[in-house]
């Protein structure tokens, strides 16, 4: 098994924006037949992030395909943080605030995005 570790950066003009996100990448010996296992090591408040940073997300879980690489897997990741799914959350709390009041959420996501940089 191979361990990374890697840095998703928020995306602009959201409120994830300025925040740099640390992942854990545990890369399993049959990959890539099998998925990697992903976790936030930054605190994440997100619909799809489990409160231990373990993702919910469909391609490295049932919907995984050999063809996928590292990268794709960092790149949906970085669409899940402005896209989330909130029909099958991780975190209910973010989600019932993602759909009912956005700006709590938002005001919520900006205060993980700053504290990843020790703001």
């Amino acid at each position: 098994m191979f361990i990374w570790e890697a840095t998703i950066v928020g995306p602009d003009e959201t409120p994830w924006e300025g925040g740099i996100f640390s992942l854990t990448i545990r890369i399993p010996p049959n990959y890539p037949d099998r998925p990697p296992n992903v976790r936030f090591t930054t605190e994440m408040f997100h619909p799809n992030v489990f409160e231990d940073g373990n993702l919910c997300l469909d391609i490295i879980q049932d919907q995984w395909k050999p063809i996928y690489t590292i990268g794709t897997v960092l790149t949906s990741i970085q669409s899940l943080l402005t896209d989330p799914n909130c029909s099958s959350p991780a975190n209910t709390e973010a989600a019932k605030l993602f759909q009912k009041d956005p700006k709590e959420y938002a005001r919520k996501v900006r205060k993980c995005a700053q504290k990843s940089v020790g703001m």
